[in-house]
């Protein structure tokens, strides 16, 4: 799976787990990234769990934070929305612009 389907795949998951309304996805490429944004309509803001080994799931927000290049979330008037940027590859060896040794 690429990151960006990943970072999608995670955001939708948690919108549609936790939100108790309609959620909206958006994807918009420009400047070498891709910005995923995704609406919901909770207001319970994302947490951050601390580190735990044993912790079998709820990683899936360390996994978009470490995957994408900025990650934000923002409060609004309804809802929240939560952004990531995941930056594309020149070079298909080249993830995020990390080079794969």
């Amino acid at each position: 799976m690429g990151t960006v389907q990943l970072v999608v795949s995670e955001l939708i998951t948690n919108a549609h787990k936790y939100a108790p309304g309609p959620y909206l996805l958006d994807l918009e490429i420009r400047d070498g990234a891709v910005q995923v944004s995704v609406w919901d309509s909770s207001t319970t803001l994302p947490s951050v769990q601390s580190t735990d080994p044993d912790r079998v799931g709820q990683h899936g927000l360390e996994i978009v934070m470490t995957a994408s290049h900025t990650f934000c979330v923002e409060q609004e008037p309804v809802g929240k929305r939560i952004t990531a940027t995941v930056l594309l590859a020149d070079d298909p060896g080249d993830v995020a612009g990390r080079q794969l040794t």
